[in-house]
């Protein structure tokens, strides 16, 4: 007898939280990607060198949605689910 298995498919609906970005992740992503193109990390999107902050970059790359990176919501009973950036700025508009 073979045993089926589960869909390995991640689900992509938000069980936890609301189902936008709220502003202290947007707050969090853009904090974290301006120190990492502060420190030399590639920038991910066509802009004018020097023209703009490290925190103006990041605010265009997190509104293009070109940032490889999840969100991991957690309840305070342990439970947490982590959620394509993606996924919540797709339901944002």
């Amino acid at each position: 007898m073979v045993k089926k298995r589960a869909s390995t498919r991640r689900q992509e609906s938000t069980l936890i939280g609301p189902r936008k970005l709220t502003r202290f992740e947007r707050a969090r992503v853009v904090g974290a990607r301006a120190l990492q193109i502060a420190l030399g990390a590639p920038v991910l999107i066509d802009i004018d060198p020097g023209s703009m902050s490290a925190i103006d970059i990041a605010t265009q790359e997190l509104e293009a949605a070109v940032l490889p990176i999840s969100i991991r919501r957690t309840l305070p009973d342990g439970t947490s689910q982590n959620i394509a950036l993606r996924t919540l700025l797709r339901q944002e508009s």
